[in-house]
C-alpha cells in the first residue's frame, strides 16, 4: 500500500480542515452529510486501497502515492 500525506500546498489544506470543521467531519466539497462523506471518505478509502492508484482524494486533501 503507497503512503498517504497531505497535499503540499498548504492554502489547499487550510481550506478544506476549515470547511471540514464547518461540515463535522464532512467533506466539504460534496452537498450532504452522508455517512460515505465522513473525511476519510469511502471513496478515497478504495482508492488508498487500490494499488494502482496514484492521486489526490474528492477534495486534493490528502495524495496517494504509489
Amino acid at each position: 500500500m503507497g503512503k498517504v500525506r497531505l497535499n503540499s500546498d498548504p492554502e489547499v489544506v487550510q481550506a478544506v480542515q476549515s470547511g471540514l470543521k464547518t461540515k463535522g467531519g464532512y467533506c466539504p466539497c460534496r452537498i450532504g452529510k452522508a455517512e460515505e462523506y465522513k473525511c476519510i471518505c469511502q471513496e478515497f478509502k478504495a482508492q488508498i486501497a487500490d494499488p494502482d492508484f496514484e492521486g489526490y482524494c474528492h477534495c486534493m486533501l490528502y495524495y496517494k502515492e504509489k
